[in-house]
């Protein structure tokens, strides 16, 4: 009876271990997030003292990291998870990676938004830029909630998005040079933009990251590197196996 106790006691450790390394993951997912829903707030409105404190975000974005990378090593050295804990673990890692990079794409929108909230905002307020920042921020939330609940769908549905971002992004490249060929005084403004387009951009690739991650936890395959049309058959392969094994 002892022996069980105890083996339900570190059990029900074991689990409040993975469970609190994983609820810190969407807590700096949500933090990120918000950084980037600030970021792109900040460039639209001008407002440089928000620029300003989504870039001072950054250290507390950098610190969760680190923290959550050394809960997981802890738990890998003292528990040995197998199987699907295991991938969890490896889950979490690779997501707050991707999380940290996401915080450093805001910081340079934050920077950015700051050097340009003194300047005059064009008519339409960045209207393009918005748009797509709430793109790739609608992608970081959805990668988060799919993370949270395990979904496989509904990641697949949220890397799906990666294509318009994409293409947003060589819309608002291509205005941008024809901003500079027209007119050599808008040069300064035009760059900025893009610098901003690529990071927002990016921010939308480690959202897709993430998605993969959930993919991989939770099916144990890892689809990294396969197209979209790619990874659905191979979903739809590895249901059908695991249906016909039930």
């Amino acid at each position: 009876m002892e022996t069980s106790d105890l083996s339900h006691h570190i059990l029900s450790r074991f689990n409040a271990d993975l469970e609190g390394a994983r609820s810190a993951a969407l807590q700096m997912g949500g933090l990120v997030e918000q950084q980037v829903r600030n970021g792109v707030k900040a460039l639209y409105t001008g407002d440089s003292h928000l620029g300003e404190e989504v870039a001072r975000l950054d250290h507390k974005v950098n610190a969760m990291e680190v923290a959550i990378d050394d809960d997981c090593s802890r738990i890998l050295a003292t528990r040995g998870p197998a199987a699907s804990d295991l991938r969890l673990i490896v889950a979490i890692i690779k997501t707050i990676t991707d999380l940290e990079r996401i915080g450093d794409e805001a910081e340079k929108l934050g920077h950015i938004a700051a050097r340009m909230g003194g300047l005059d905002r064009p008519v339409d307020s960045y209207r393009e830029i918005r748009h797509m920042g709430e793109s790739v921020a609608d992608m970081v939330r959805g990668a988060l909630d799919a993370f949270a609940r395990m979904d496989t769908e509904a990641a697949l549905a949220v890397a799906r998005g990666d294509r318009v971002v994409d293409e947003e992004y060589e819309a608002i490249q291509r205005q941008c040079i024809t901003f500079m060929m027209e007119d050599p005084r808008t040069i300064r403004r035009a760059l900025d933009l893009l610098w901003v387009a690529r990071a927002l951009e990016r921010i939308g690739d480690h959202a897709k990251n993430i998605c993969e991650y959930v993919i991989y936890m939770v099916l144990g395959k890892d689809i990294r590197h396969l197209s979209i049309e790619a990874v659905e058959q191979e979903l739809i392969a590895l249901r059908a196996a695991r249906a016909s094994g039930e």
